[in-house]
């Protein structure tokens, strides 16, 4: 999403009539549903004037494209300032522009990592150039039509008030301004003639609105990229917090072998990175030969983690590795350099079986070794007996004389990057109140199902591609297969639906076995690791009462270690146990409702919770029934707004929808073309700048499934000029028989060969390419009659 998108000289006109900060804030409510800070305003009024000064140069094109706040695909983070065009070789550009308002920096010992006064005191963040850098390689990195179009990214830093530069531009950080240049307040010229560099003709090609609508490749999976990462490669770009914990984390490991004991509490929600920058400690610190451990109290992350290194070491270097939170009772003090504990919030009190042995584990941690990294998120404990939080694991290492330093980590990168989503959890479970109260613009996928078996169907379908969908449930049902295989756990009779729990056979490895997505996960078995879609189950034991949610810990089984001893507690001391109880039970459904990188699919036991959750899932606000917009049945999947010729204004943010099924016999002609009068006009969105002769048709088929998916609707410039080689272009000849729809007309990436006749180049041969990776498709080869192929259209966008 982009919350300002214009050309230079709108912008210029919105800065020179005091307005741009009005614009921003009154997109920033419109289109994210919140209002922004005052010092979030009063910092659009600064830095843009300054950048304001900057493009008032004639030579940066008055048609280049200006975008604002965009936020980086399946992440929280945004993008100050872009600027759209092309370079002196008619290349697609995009220059990264990060604006700061620092007046000082200095120079630190960790890479990447600069010191600077907040508004709170100095702390230290990231070195501008490298949160350019790693901004621009994030989108590269998820953004395939970046790199299938080979449009050029950018960065620099521009830090509008700082005088001096001997810090920001230290040798130290050479490697980082060398890909991500920094300007200061002196260097605004110097940052107009490296624009004019990137930026030298307008943008004709609405080259933001591709990128923001481009085809996003999947989020990288933390188990997948195991293997890679420990043998020492960037599987993860650290940005942000991420990069600041990384290296201060390192930079501690090797104090503490030195001096005092040191301690690291790492906070952080759901998606943040927390086991990322683990795993990536874990393989520093080792390749330093660093004796360090990862550790968890629970045991799915750390045997799926074992499971997939499996074969690319030996497995006692593995079991090294990878240890449980009750493995250091009578371990020596300072016997490992560096203990990374992922999931510190479910660190018990004793260890064992029957939780008989030790004293504490957090205590045992820190004395085992000199440096401790605690990752916790104390919304995350599930049990009654998990002790995990910053308040003990401050206690433990004052104790133990370990110095403590405590960060957060923010940046989202599960649920599809949406902290919407997450503060939707928060409200709906009424963990605390948000301004998420329904799913209004939050990019993610939730659905409500009224029928258990279609969610489990849903899932079943989603599994199909990937093997990443799991259902799981809150613990309102007897585990009767634990010792009878053939019999059923979970039944929901109204609905003739039955279910097991995870086998005991695959044990920790549930999420990843291969027929596991036919049985129901638990906290236990899923918690620390992450799927693309979960389906969950909410029992009786959280239900809705007029709008109230109401906890009711009984309705879990008497074993249930999650909730051990609360019966005897609820007739000792009720309120207390009610409050205990109520956290551990929300938390669960919280932990599990965040497993999905992509998506969450529901359903609830209990009618008036499923109405309540219904309500709640809907992307409409109360009071907006009138602003609905009318199913589209005519042009299924376009959904922008549609009208007639007559209503349309053409060719001002209107463009004619052709059928090419009615057009094929007639696009040779130009037929289609000028009877304009004839076809429906979609409004396009306000990003994309119309001209005449561009128009939208659906494109069916598999053949361009890389770059198109079957049945999308594409937006097309009739008549293109220039070279079409490498270009995606809809053509038309007699000899054309597609192998989707058997029409004369196609769809293909444009290609030609080129033979010499009386000193002319002429085509020889023209190739049709497919970019596919569906079976049977082949380039279409035009020899004959060359001169009757008529290339109809070339791609723009995929809308």
């Amino acid at each position: 999403m982009i919350v300002y998108s214009a050309t230079k000289q709108q912008f210029v006109d919105d800065v020179r009539a005091n307005a741009i900060a009005d614009i921003i804030e009154g997109e920033v409510a419109r289109k994210l549903n919140r209002n922004s800070p005052r010092n979030e305003f009063i910092s659009w009024q600064n830095s843009l004037q300054y950048m304001f000064n900057v493009l008032h140069d004639p030579d940066i094109p008055a048609s280049a494209g200006v975008s604002i706040e965009y936020n980086i695909p399946l992440t929280n983070r945004r993008v100050d300032f872009i600027l759209t065009g092309k370079d002196e070789n008619r290349q697609d550009t995009a220059v990264i522009v990060e604006l700061k308002q620092w007046q000082e920096a200095k120079v630190t010992n960790k890479d990447a990592i600069v010191k600077t006064r907040f508004q709170h005191g100095e702390q230290e963040t990231n070195h501008p150039s490298y949160q350019a850098w790693s901004y621009a390689a994030l989108i590269e990195d998820y953004n395939q039509t970046v790199r299938d179009e080979a449009i050029s990214l950018q960065p620099c830093a521009y830090l509008h008030n700082m005088k001096s530069a001997d810090a920001i531009n230290d040798k130290f950080y050479a490697e980082h301004t060398s890909k991500a240049p920094v300007f200061i307040s002196p260097d605004a010229l110097k940052l107009a003639e490296f624009l004019k560099q990137s930026v030298k003709y307008g943008d004709s090609d609405n080259i933001m609105y591709r990128i923001e609508h481009g085809k996003i490749k999947p989020s990288k999976n933390l188990a997948d990229a195991l293997v890679s990462m420990l043998d020492g490669n960037p599987e993860f770009l650290m940005i942000d917090e991420q990069k600041l914990v990384y290296e201060t984390a390192l930079d501690l490991a090797h104090k503490a072998q030195n001096g005092n004991k040191q301690t690291l509490i790492v906070k952080g929600g759901p998606g943040t990175g927390k086991s990322v920058v683990a795993i990536n400690l874990l393989a520093e610190l080792t390749k330093r030969e660093l004796l360090t451990q990862y550790v968890s109290k629970n045991a799915a992350p750390r045997e799926v983690f074992k499971k997939v290194l499996t074969g690319s070491r030996k497995k006692t270097h593995i079991d090294n590795l990878f240890k449980g939170s009750g493995s250091y009772i009578d371990t020596t003090k300072n016997t490992f350099a560096a203990l990374l504990v992922d999931e510190a919030h479910r660190l018990n009190e004793k260890s064992g079986l029957y939780s008989n042995l030790g004293e504490n584990q957090i205590k045992e941690l820190i004395n085992a070794s000199h440096f401790n990294v605690f990752f916790i998120d104390e919304a995350q404990r599930v049990t009654l007996k998990d002790i995990g939080s910053v308040e003990t694991i401050n206690y433990w290492a004052d104790k133990l004389q370990s110095t403590v330093t405590e960060l957060d980590l923010s940046s989202q990168f599960r649920c599809n990057g949406s902290d919407g989503y997450l503060a939707w959890i928060d409200n709906t479970l009424q963990i605390r109140e948000t301004a998420n109260t329904t799913l209004e613009d939050i990019d993610y996928d939730v659905k409500v199902f009224d029928d258990p078996n279609e969610l489990r169907k849903a899932i079943f379908k989603k599994n199909r591609l990937n093997n990443k969908a799991r259902m799981v449930a809150g613990y309102c049902w007897e585990w009767a297969s634990k010792k009878d295989k053939g019999a059923m756990d979970i039944f929901i009779p109204e609905h003739r639906f039955e279910a097991q729990w995870n086998l005991t056979d695959d044990g920790s490895l549930w999420l990843i076995a291969e027929k596991s997505v036919e049985q129901i996960g638990c906290i236990h078995t899923c918690q620390g690791l992450e799927l693309d879609y979960i389906g969950v189950i909410i029992g009786d034991d959280f239900v809705i009462r007029n709008g109230e949610v109401i906890i009711q810990p009984l309705e879990h089984p008497s074993r249930d270690k999650a909730l051990s001893g609360i019966r005897g507690w609820l007739k000792e001391e009720p309120k207390a146990a009610l409050a205990a109880a109520t956290e551990v039970i929300k938390n669960t459904y919280r932990t599990l409702m965040t497993r999905g990188q992509k998506g969450c699919f529901i359903y609830c036991t209990d009618q008036e919770t499923r109405e309540y959750f219904h309500k709640i899932a809907s992307r409409k606000i109360d009071g907006d029934e009138g602003l609905e917009v009318e199913e589209n049945t005519t042009y299924k999947g376009l959904d922008l707004p549609v009208v007639s010729f007559e209503k349309a204004i053409p060719y001002e943010g209107y463009v004619p929808i052709f059928d090419l099924e009615v057009a094929a016999g007639g696009f040779s002609d130009q037929q289609g073309l000028d009877n304009q009068e004839e076809h429906d006009w979609v409004e396009l969105p306000e990003h994309i700048k119309t001209t005449q002769g561009m128009f939208v048709t659906r494109v069916v088929g598999e053949s361009m499934n890389k770059r198109i998916i079957n049945g999308s609707w594409c937006l097309f410039k009739a008549n293109p000029g220039g070279t079409r080689n490498g270009k995606i272009v809809l053509v038309q000849h007699r000899d054309i028989e597609d192998p989707d729809h058997g029409g004369t007309y196609t769809v293909k990436k444009y290609h030609s060969e080129k033979i010499e006749e009386a000193g002319m180049l002429v085509n020889q041969h023209i190739f049709l390419k497919p970019e596919t990776n569906a079976y049977g498709y082949s380039s279409i080869v035009v020899e004959n009659d060359i001169d009757s192929l008529n290339v109809i259209g070339e791609l723009l966008v995929v809308l």
